[in-house]
């Protein structure tokens, strides 16, 4: 896309002599501000249909032309239509129109997302960080999934939470995907962490701003490790907060109980440790079944 999102931004400190680093960070910086952030190998139909749903009067007939231009979108689609968690009924759905319609246009975006990031994920470019575009793929199946669970919940829009779960790494995905440009950061995993620590939120609200999705999309993206935000009614941001902090800890309740202390988006959610709990055990098989709508 040609809208570039000037971002504000912030060298972080990085250890004494690591001109890799700094030198990173400075293209970060660059790329970031100026809104140049795409992520390789995204597919074209990916973008057809992020343009589309710029117009919100778009009609569903009109969307599904876009997505059956791709079998492997078209697919990813159905996945998601037919999916426990979003078809109730369990009456398999076979006409594209109607997954859309039953699924919704917040989760034909989701469905893009998960698409694009599986042809990235296969980019022969990008081999080499196969095994982390893995990693934090898993990650963000998971997260996703759990923001669905705990929307479904607390009467928040879980569309849009699972999209925002979907997408919280994805600044991430971004700095792995530009380290082979710096050897020497990518040779260096303490540094590369760190890298990531302060920059991945700040990189992936600028690529959310660019893919067009909505503004709290974004900001959920960039401003979910914020922990002591100050807000007076529970959003999308609290949803995700939650969802990455008890992806942490699962099946170490009594580890998420203590680190939860403190994280207003649980009490502004109603949540505490034994509801938490309750979300991820009884909707374990939800959860499941999500992530592997999604790619998993």
């Amino acid at each position: 896309m040609s809208t570039t999102y000037p971002i504000e931004t912030e060298v972080p400190t990085v250890p004494a002599g690591s001109s890799a680093a700094f030198a990173f960070v400075t293209e970060l910086a660059q790329e970031v501000s100026s809104g140049r952030v795409e992520l390789p190998s995204f597919p074209e139909v990916a973008v057809r249909v992020r343009k589309v749903l710029a117009d919100e009067h778009v009609s569903n007939e009109q969307l599904a032309r876009v997505v059956s231009s791709d079998a492997g979108l078209a697919a990813r689609v159905f996945t998601l239509a037919n999916s426990a968690a979003l078809n109730r009924s369990g009456r398999a759905i076979s006409e594209l129109k109607t997954a859309i319609n039953r699924i919704g246009h917040n989760n034909v975006r989701t469905a893009a997302v998960s698409f694009a990031i599986l042809q990235l994920r296969r980019a022969n470019e990008l081999q080499h960080i196969a095994k982390e575009l893995e990693s934090l793929w898993q990650e963000a199946t998971l997260v996703a999934a759990l923001a669905h669970a705990i929307a479904s919940r607390t009467d928040m829009n879980v569309d849009e939470s699972m999209l925002a779960g979907l997408l919280h790494n994805v600044g991430k995905l971004y700095i792995l995907a530009r380290t082979h440009r710096h050897p020497g950061l990518a040779g260096d995993a303490e540094l590369l962490a760190q890298v990531m620590r302060d920059w991945h939120a700040n990189v992936g609200k600028a690529i959310v701003e660019n893919w067009g999705f909505p503004e709290h999309i974004a900001e959920a993206v960039g401003e979910h490790e914020s922990v002591e935000r100050s807000v007076l009614q529970p959003d999308v941001t609290d949803v995700l907060s939650v969802a990455v902090m008890m992806s942490a800890f699962i099946d170490q309740e009594a580890d998420l109980e203590l680190n939860m202390q403190g994280v207003s988006a649980f009490w502004r959610l109603g949540l505490d440790n034994d509801k938490c709990v309750h979300i991820m055990r009884d909707g374990a098989e939800e959860i499941s079944a999500l992530r592997a709508a999604l790619g998993d």
